[in-house]
């Protein structure tokens, strides 16, 4: 089972790397809702500090979604997907090694960014190393989150609109709570380990449920 992990890990991000678009494209897009929204603020730095850790939280959830609705559907298209279902592999590893690979291609990048566009939203460098830690432990759920409602709309053309209204719903719990945790880190009123350690309790609760979600979705499209 872990070789077959390994495996369909190594497929996935062999075919982001060839097919590329939806890493790049979620990491432009995070760039370009950091640095349009402090021009439109003005430059007040004390503002722009306050809000820092919600806006890269908000482009960090915005930039997530983007490719999402591709995660089963480009197997769903070619016929892999049903080559997957009559694998001996259980349905939930495959969703597993999916959602990984695309973790580590959109998701990762948009972390290890953090800290250089911390910069222009005032985020002294407490802020940037709580920003890292808390989109390192928090942007996993919201792909498997995610997941979900790509698992669900696999099958619809187009379902990018759907997927985002399915899931954004459920991502609000872990905005609220990385954003907190990072607040925290930089004089908030509660100690940094709460938020952080109920955030990373939800990307735990996300994994389980989203794996086991997914999988069952895509056993009902069959």
């Amino acid at each position: 089972m872990i070789r077959s992990f390994k495996a369909l890990l190594i497929r996935d991000l062999k075919l982001a790397a060839r097919v590329g678009g939806s890493g790049m494209m979620g990491l432009i897009f995070f760039l370009a809702i950091v640095t349009l929204i402090p021009f439109a603020l003005g430059p007040d730095l004390n503002l722009l500090s306050r809000i820092g850790p919600a806006i890269l939280w908000i482009a960090a959830l915005l930039a997530t979604l983007i490719g999402l609705d591709r995660l089963f559907q480009a197997d769903q298209e070619d016929g892999s997907l049903d080559l997957l279902r009559l694998a001996p592999v259980p349905l939930e590893v495959v969703v597993f090694a999916k959602v990984a690979a695309h973790w580590l291609v959109t998701g990762l990048p948009l972390a290890l960014a953090a800290p250089l566009l911390g910069l222009l939203v005032a985020l002294s460098p407490e802020g940037m190393l709580a920003m890292v830690a808390t989109l390192l432990v928090g942007t996993p759920a919201l792909t498997f989150i995610g997941a979900v409602g790509a698992a669900l709309t696999a099958s619809l053309r187009r379902g990018g609109l759907i997927l985002a209204i399915l899931v954004l719903p459920f991502m609000i719990p872990i905005l609220i709570f990385g954003v907190s945790a990072a607040n925290a880190a930089v004089g908030g009123t509660v100690p940094f380990a709460t938020p952080f350690l109920i955030l990373a309790a939800l990307s735990l609760f996300s994994a389980v449920v989203g794996i086991v979600g997914a999988a069952a979705a895509l056993r009902s499209g069959e």
